[in-house]
């Protein structure tokens, strides 16, 4: 069965129509969606797949603690050996469903180094992503570190280097050239 991985930014609390439209394209495939717990995107995807009743649904959720499951579909919990629930705590639950999935379907505020970093883990397992940057109310598909670099050229310089400091995104994309920075060209 195709498992499709959505997330999105926590600051993105509406799905606009485009982003139903690919939704009910998921739905009709009868897809599993792997969702995460989250507020913001996670959280109105699962109000908008219990509305239409999609009982194909699997809610990843950190620790032993589910903050949200709209629809009372199935759980995954990852346990995490990690008291304080930081970016990394998240980022561990987030991992596995990147694991799972065939395709990503991410939701991007052009912000987000969480949303970011679920692209990240997509691509370097070789699995297409959807990505909806809100910023420009536009799908992109990437597949490759070509597409990633079209993506983040719209957001700016300084928001890149933040994401290559915390992220480190040009050394899990080309591990063996760790040794480069990763630069983004304006053209």
């Amino acid at each position: 069965m195709t498992k499709v991985f959505f997330g999105g930014s926590r600051k993105l609390g509406r799905l606009n129509q485009a982003i139903l439209e690919r939704a009910d394209n998921i739905i009709s495939s009868g897809y599993l969606v792997l969702i995460g717990e989250a507020n913001g995107a996670d959280l109105a995807m699962q109000k908008y797949l219990a509305e239409k009743s999609y009982q194909n649904v699997l809610i990843f959720c950190a620790g032993s603690k589910c903050r949200n499951n709209v629809g009372g579909w199935e759980i995954r919990y990852v346990q995490i050996n990690r008291t304080h629930k930081d970016f990394q705590f998240y980022s561990i639950r987030d991992e596995k469903m990147s694991d799972e999935a065939d395709y990503g379907f991410m939701v991007w505020d052009g912000k987000s180094k969480g949303t970011l970093n679920n692209i990240v883990n997509l691509l370097i397992r070789n699995k297409p992503v959807a990505v909806y940057l809100s910023l420009k109310r536009k799908f992109f598909t990437l597949r490759s570190d070509k597409d990633l670099t079209e993506l983040l050229s719209f957001c700016t310089k300084q928001q890149v280097d933040y994401f290559e400091k915390t992220l480190k995104i040009h050394q899990r994309i080309h591990p063996a050239q760790s040794g480069l920075n990763f630069v983004l060209e304006k053209v």
